[in-house]
Parts: structure tokens; C-alpha cells; sequence
């Protein structure tokens, strides 16, 4: 089975959350995401993750050239949000509700994915504030690996304009920032239900705000 060796620095400390109003919210508008305060932890033995046959990645195989890895998965809490997780650029991750955490699995493929792009890894992610128990790989239908939080996809979401933003948050009901723990997020609910921004022009899609618009 494939091993994924992470450094672990454990979080000392959670901040004091801010009360959240979801009446209004404005995630545009948000504060830019402060890390936990964190002490540095003498690194961890190499864990190998529990994983079913499905969600385990191939040995030697190496990620293609021009994917774009997230290199590091890091606990934070936000203004109004609280606990999320962010890769290296300070973007927060979301999970699907139609993706399973048990066996690990991605629901999100070809359009759904341009809008959502899954967090890539090579199998070797730094970790800040995110156990190195809760984090494991899927291999998606394209052979890439896919960084799981308790077993459930992280994705980023290409309506967030800025690192700090959560305009993905409640999106078709089905997308919720994601928590260090891997549970959904469900501070700062917006209003209704919230639809995703299209896929990018050069997709070829042009129907995204459609019936069809599932994700």
C-alpha cells in the first residue's frame, strides 16, 4: 500500500470565533484568513492511512507534469466562518455531498470539475493544524490523486475571487467549506440556495445556469 508522509505541526490553540450573521453575509467582503496561533511538533512517524482497495493511489506512478499540486493543507479558523482548512495560497476547500467519504470517492468529474477544481496531491502534502490521521488520497477517474479529509475530496472553487473568500459555501446545497475534522462547515448559510458560477469559457460549456446545472 502507498505510504503518504506528511510533517505534521500541531495546532496549540484555536482562536475566539466571531459571531456569524448569515443575514447579509458578504464573503467578498470577508477578512483574509489569520492562521491558528500553532507550535512546532517534533515530526511524526510515517503513518499509512486506512484506506479501502478504491482509494488507494498506484505506488510509482507520478503525477503528470502540468497539474497543479495543493503542496499543503492548513487549519485556520476565519472571521464569521471559523474552523476551515486552505491549501498553500490561503484558498479555502469545500467538500460534495454527492461524493462518499467510505470507501473515499469523487462524484465531481469533467465540467463539475472545471468549476470545482479537486486538490491534487503527489502524495505528500505539508500539514498545519490538520491531523495527518484525517488525511488519505483517492485516485480519480483520470489517474490523479485527490487529497481526502476523513475520507471525503477537497476541492477549491473557482467563484472565490481572492485567497479567503467562501463563495462556495451552501452552493446548490450540495457544496460546504470544509473543517480540519473533514465535517461540513455550516456557519455563514446563505440565503436560498446558491448557484455555482459557469465553467470557463474556453470549456465549450455555455448552459452552465441551465437545468442541467447540477453541481
Amino acid at each position: 500500500m502507498a505510504q503518504m508522509k506528511r510533517t505534521v505541526i500541531v495546532a496549540s490553540a484555536m482562536v475566539a470565533l466571531t459571531a456569524c450573521a448569515p443575514a447579509g453575509y458578504d464573503g467578498a467582503n470577508s477578512s483574509a484568513a489569520e492562521p491558528v496561533a500553532v507550535a512546532a511538533a517534533e515530526p511524526t512517524a510515517t503513518v499509512e492511512p486506512e484506506v479501502s482497495a478504491s482509494a488507494e493511489a498506484p505506488a510509482a506512478d507520478a503525477p503528470p507534469a502540468d497539474v497543479d499540486l495543493t503542496e499543503k493543507l492548513v487549519g485556520k479558523s476565519v472571521a464569521r466562518m471559523g474552523k476551515v482548512v486552505t491549501d498553500q495560497d490561503g484558498w479555502i476547500l469545500y467538500r460534495f455531498d454527492k461524493d462518499t467519504a467510505d470507501p473515499p470517492s469523487s462524484n465531481c468529474v469533467d465540467k463539475c470539475a472545471e468549476v470545482w477544481p479537486p486538490a491534487l496531491t503527489d502524495g505528500n502534502p505539508e500539514l498545519t493544524g490538520v491531523s495527518d490521521d484525517k488525511v488519505g488520497s483517492v485516485t480519480r477517474q483520470d489517474g490523479t490523486r485527490q487529497l481526502t479529509i476523513a475520507g471525503w475530496p477537497v476541492y477549491r472553487y473557482i467563484g472565490d475571487k481572492k485567497p479567503g473568500q467562501w463563495k462556495g459555501q451552501a452552493v446548490g446545497g450540495t457544496w460546504f467549506v470544509v473543517q480540519p475534522d473533514g465535517k461540513k462547515n455550516l456557519s455563514c448559510l446563505p440565503k436560498g440556495t446558491p448557484k455555482a458560477v459557469a465553467p470557463p469559457a474556453d470549456s465549450g460549456s455555455s448552459d452552465a445556469g441551465g437545468s442541467g446545472y447540477s453541481y
